[in-house]
């Protein structure tokens, strides 16, 4: 007969008994995920263009097109997840975006035609939405006043990911343009089954609630965030603050070629050290630095780095004065943490997965508006119809973002000191 006291998978635990492994487990699901999603980036333009016979201005008009799409999934099935696992629980949600993630992959894998390819990009941009219940789940399994340090490990999981998931992919589409999706597939079904065998359920039946489509579509969750004027700011905070980050995917790349001559290597190496940089800040100094300061402050301090950085990468007049402002852009990465962990304290716990969706519905719009809005700035900015040319533009644009947000984030802590 089972021993009634061990905690089952299916049934929640007690939360000092289930919150550091549930935590190891969220922060390996998401490396594992971001991994998967980053091995595909280095061929995936590739693949595309092997559809149009080679023709790069095709692909990269078909590379826009998956993009924005895939943005636009996230934008609406980031709340629709999130109500399922407020309904149903956190654990089945994870699971089954795994599941469908892997074997996504593995469709894509096999794509006969771009038709196919695309409908893969699609659902990847449906089932990668499981980080809104990633998020719900580090709310149910840690005490308010530890929630910034489960965020942080939350984006130093990122971090990792990006950083090995490109640089794995680019090695594995040296031997075949294909292979990358099959890994990838692969360590999502690992996960699926990894999770099914040692990831308790957090949310307890009791503290769930029905699903509505009121609340489950885009617009509805964000209604969440008008139910108290502090989430409303810091939810506004945030979109400033991801807004400003589209720069860098947008036009890090073209900048560095442009105005450094650097070549595709340097552009890389350059980009892990901007991961690798973030993820020690979220994985490790997240939480002695709020410990210290609190959420209010930390959240200050890290929208004035952010800005000081992108100023610094939009100013630097050679490649390694750019450098020296990677380490000051990575203390940016206290801002999700802290902002994360005072909007958790805002809702019940029966919300907590509407609230991620909310906020990765948020990543969804800037992922919809930044690549146009920092694109468009930059082709500007080095335009030939007038006398000037300042091609660091759009990261000043970027830290002008995070400099309103710095000052809404101020008079948020004036209305509620920390």
């Amino acid at each position: 007969m089972a021993d009634a006291s061990l905690p089952s998978p299916t049934r929640p635990v007690a939360p000092d008994r289930r919150r550091r492994p549930a935590l190891v487990f969220i922060f390996i699901t998401i490396v594992l995920d971001v991994l998967a999603l980053g091995i595909i980036i280095p061929v995936l333009p590739a693949l595309v263009a092997s559809f149009f016979g080679g023709d790069a201005g095709q692909a990269a008009e078909m590379l826009g097109l998956f993009g924005t799409v895939w943005a636009a999934m996230q934008f609406v099935c980031s709340p629709v997840l999130g109500a399922l696992s407020d309904r149903f629980g956190r654990r089945p949600i994870i699971l089954l975006s795994n599941l469908g993630l892997g074997l996504d992959y593995l469709v894509m894998a096999l794509a006969p035609t771009l038709g196919w390819l695309f409908v893969g990009r699609m659902i990847s941009g449906i089932t990668a939405a499981s980080f809104t219940t990633a998020g719900a789940y580090i709310a149910d399994v840690t005490p308010p006043e530890r929630r910034a340090a489960g965020f942080g490990l939350q984006g130093a999981a990122f971090g990792i990911g990006f950083v090995l998931g490109p640089a794995l992919g680019g090695l594995l589409g040296s031997v075949d343009p294909r292979l990358p999706f099959w890994v990838a597939g692969g360590l999502s079904l690992a996960n699926a089954v990894y999770g099914f065998l040692v990831l308790p359920e957090s949310l307890p039946p009791e503290q769930r609630r029905g699903f509505s489509w009121r609340r489950a579509n885009p617009l509805g969750s964000f209604m969440l965030l008008r139910s108290h004027a502090q989430l409303l700011g810091l939810a506004t905070v945030m979109l400033l603050s991801t807004l400003a980050h589209e720069v860098l995917p947008a036009v890090f790349v073209l900048y560095g070629g442009y105005r450094y001559d650097w070549d595709a290597a340097t552009v890389g190496l350059t980009l892990a050290g901007v991961g690798v940089c973030s993820a020690i800040v979220q994985g490790g100094l997240v939480r002695p630095i709020v410990a210290r300061i609190g959420e209010h402050r930390a959240m200050l301090a890290a929208l004035l780095c952010g800005a000081t950085g992108f100023t610094i990468f939009g100013l630097a007049p050679a490649g390694d004065i750019l450098w020296l402002g990677i380490p000051v852009m990575a203390l940016w990465g206290l801002l999700g943490p802290s902002a994360q962990s005072l909007m958790t304290r805002r809702v019940s716990p029966a919300e907590q997965g509407q609230l991620q969706g909310a906020i990765h519905g948020l990543r969804g719009v800037s992922g919809l508006i930044g690549p146009g809005l920092f694109t468009l700035t930059f082709a500007f900015a080095i335009g030939s119809g007038h006398t000037w040319q300042l091609p660091g533009t759009p990261f000043l644009l970027a830290a002008a973002l995070l400099t309103g947000a710095m000052l809404l984030a101020w008079r948020i802590t004036r209305l509620q000191p920390a």
